[in-house]
């Protein structure tokens, strides 16, 4: 739970695409510039970790908030590039997702992995920070399949972690509303507008924030999909997403590669709605 009660509150939010916001477009407002050039500076998202702080303006009167997540970068990345900046900024509360993207690759460690993660948690609480961590979503379907058990591991310590550091956990991995199709971009990869906004409502449902909407409020039902439309949607899911995203890491390159981060110092939030 947090203080609702206090005047003014700082929060970081670390990690990769997740908390970056990417599959959530930002709505640009006039003046800011062209899309183009949110493009080139890594600004066209919003993201659950957007929508969060803009909750938490609608009842702590001043939130100062940074992001420093950033697409395609592994656990060691987050911790070496972001971690540092975030200690200097002495938050009372940080978000920290990261993992994912090394579990992806062959020979990942989920156990090691934890390990990193673990070290990284006790320092902001050594410093006082607040610190929300999270598990991943229990799919278990096309290339998940195969992964399923080294993620569920993964997440089984980030629990224990949790635990351990009096930290707090934001469990994905029962939110039977992100398991619908809907809840994901086209990539299969990253979520939607509407699944960052109902992670948004569930960190705030797990903080104590109040909020009108439900995180768990069930979805409209679905068209049905016939078979010729789901095997035309695999196979350009394949050229689109999977092939260039194989080819990324046999080159060596990631799609954060000369992406800044979208908000790296604490700036005041408006409370919109979200």
């Amino acid at each position: 739970m947090i203080d609702l009660g206090r005047d003014r509150l700082t929060y970081v939010a670390l990690g990769d695409s997740f908390t970056e916001g990417v599959g959530d477009p930002a709505v640009r407002e006039p003046g800011e510039g062209t899309d183009a050039q949110a493009a080139a500076d890594g600004g066209l998202y919003r993201g659950w970790a957007d929508r969060f702080a803009e909750h938490l303006a609608a009842h702590i009167p001043e939130v100062h908030y940074a992001n420093l997540a950033v697409r395609g970068k592994l656990l060691r990345q987050v911790l070496a590039d972001q971690m540092p900046a975030a200690l200097a900024m002495r938050p009372d509360l940080v978000t920290l997702c990261a993992g994912g993207n090394d579990l992806l690759r062959p020979g990942a460690d989920p156990d090691l992995l934890a390990a990193q993660l673990e070290r990284a948690v006790r320092r902001l609480r050594d410093q006082g920070c607040d610190v929300v961590l999270f598990t991943g979503v229990n799919i278990a379907s096309g290339f998940m399949r195969v992964l399923l058990g080294r993620f569920a591991r993964y997440y089984l310590n980030v629990r224990s972690i949790a635990d351990r550091t009096g930290s707090v956990l934001v469990d994905q991995w029962s939110m039977s509303v992100l398991r619908d199709p809907r809840a994901w971009e086209s990539d299969r990869l990253h979520m939607s507008a509407e699944g960052h906004r109902r992670v948004a409502l569930r960190v705030c449902d797990t903080l104590g924030v109040p909020t009108v909407e439900r995180w768990d409020e069930p979805w409209p039902a679905a068209d049905p999909v016939d078979w010729r439309t789901a095997r035309s949607a695999d196979a350009r899911w394949v050229g689109q997403f999977l092939l260039p995203w194989v080819g990324r890491r046999l080159s060596g390159r990631s799609s954060g590669d000369g992406v800044q981060p979208k908000r790296p110092d604490p700036t005041e939030v408006r409370s919109l709605p979200v």
